[in-house]
């Protein structure tokens, strides 16, 4: 049997480890060598690094991915996209989504990942389609979590209704890492016996389970599994590649990464994590085992804002106390799985409870809204309490939010007007108008200094 691998170093690891701030310029050098490893695909894209790419890095996200499509002809490059929430934290209309699809794929990606953080299918439906339409490859996500109402019947039945969607394949995204390896062996199982497309593996190393749930989700017939090279591997990020592909080929499997390959690739980001170490950029602390988050279910980067939030107020002795609210909440809030942008949205009002001395004493403006609809259909049961803080006597909206949702690209381009020198930068200000416009003045004076410096050394 063979098992492919996804390398995510220059997504998921980078992310999960150092917030998402390495720049192309560190890792440009080493393209060409992760294009030649054997991976089955590149996570290079999506997730935070748009965000960060604006808001930190000032970079053009678009210019990054071309770059690394450019470097790498022979790989396939993949993204993470939150269904009809983009790379954002809202819904979007769907000709944003579908502009926004269409030009990742011209832009180089060959493979999107597909979710909706309450795995609400509805949410997923446009991208799919417009992938499809696109040429790529779409995966169909389930986000993994555990709670009273998640279970095998269930996310076989939720995979059933991905897979009519057209995916060309299903992944588990266990996002926090509390997918135990029988746990994992079990759904793989289920789902090689109920879907017919391949099953993709998404965990994290940071409750310690992750080596152990990948070897059995392969040997329940896992087809693709995700790692990170071994530097930047463990903690929040994911389990090592060269570990990994070790193990595999004593078992037996069919590997087509090659070590040596490995070996250049880990050499040369081990002195990038030395200088994130150095600088305070890679906290120590992340890159341990934490195995709380078996009780609690917090993703490494959900408990990085948490700790953030509370030490910026001055708070972070309070921390026990939220993460003993952020159950409850869940629980409150209809057993959400917490992934972007559920995580957050249940940490931050976890901690407002706690900080208040009172339960939901001051709701926050997206809690309001998802408990009125505004992101899907919430997984359990809402508090009925909490409802009626909310809503009143009101009912919550039941059908697909993006249906109510006015088209967007237009009303973008006629407000940037020159600002925008093609649609990519269009649909960077719809994602993130604030850093967007930052990035384009600074541009505009780029150039203009530029400029101004040539016409200097011609005269």
């Amino acid at each position: 049997m063979k098992v492919n691998f996804t390398e995510t170093v220059l997504r998921d690891a980078n992310q999960s480890l150092i917030a998402t701030r390495m720049p192309f310029s560190d890792f440009k050098p080493v393209l060409e060598k992760l294009d030649k490893a054997g991976y089955y695909s590149l996570e290079c894209w999506g997730g935070a690094t748009f965000d960060s790419c604006l808001r930190y890095l000032n970079e053009d996200p678009w210019e990054r991915l071309r770059n690394i499509r450019k470097a790498c002809p022979n790989t396939k490059l993949q993204m993470l996209l939150r269904g009809q929430n983009l790379l954002g934290y809202k819904h979007y209309p769907d000709d944003v989504v579908r502009a926004f699809i269409r030009k990742s794929v011209e832009n180089g990606i060959d493979i999107i990942r597909i979710f909706d953080a309450l795995n609400d299918v509805r949410n997923i439906e446009v991208a799919v389609d417009e992938t499809l339409k696109c040429g790529a490859h779409a995966s169909g996500t389930i986000c993994y979590t555990i709670s009273p109402i998640h279970n095998l019947d269930n996310y076989v039945k939720l995979a059933k209704q991905i897979e009519a969607l057209g995916v060309q394949s299903i992944c588990i995204k266990d996002m926090a890492g509390i997918m135990s390896p029988k746990e994992g062996y079990d759904l793989v199982k289920a789902l090689k016996a109920n879907v017919k497309v391949p099953i993709v593996v998404h965990t994290h190393s940071t409750t310690g389970l992750g080596f152990m749930t990948l070897l059995k989700c392969v040997e329940a017939g896992a087809d693709v599994i995700d790692s990170a090279i071994s530097c930047f591997s463990g903690g929040t990020s994911q389990p090592a590649t060269e570990t990994l592909v070790y193990t595999l080929k004593q078992y037996g499997y069919e590997v087509d990464v090659d070590e040596k390959v490995c070996k250049e690739i880990n050499d040369f980001f081990k002195p990038i994590r030395a200088k994130a170490l150095d600088s305070g950029l890679l906290n120590p602390v992340v890159m341990g085992t934490q195995t709380d988050a078996l009780i609690y279910q917090i993703p490494g980067g959900m408990l990085s804002n948490l700790v953030a939030q509370l030490t910026a107020q001055n708070k972070l002795d309070k921390l026990d106390e939220v993460l003993l609210e952020t159950p409850r909440v869940r629980e409150d809030l209809g057993y959400p799985p917490l992934v972007t942008p559920m995580s957050q949205m249940v940490g931050v009002q976890a901690t407002a409870n706690v900080l208040a001395g009172e339960r939901y004493k001051n709701i926050s403006k997206e809690v309001k809204s998802y408990i009125k609809g505004e992101y899907g259909q919430a997984p359990g049961k809402v508090s009925e309490e909490l409802q009626k803080l909310v809503l009143g006597d009101e009912k919550p909206f039941t059908g697909r939010f993006a249906d109510t949702l006015a088209p967007g690209m237009e009303e973008a381009k006629a407000y940037l007007g020159d600002k925008a020198t093609c649609e990519e930068d269009v649909l960077s200000y719809i994602a993130f108008p604030t850093q967007a416009e930052a990035f384009f003045e600074k541009r505009e004076a780029d150039r203009k200094n530029t400029f101004a410096y040539t016409i200097k050394r011609i005269d």
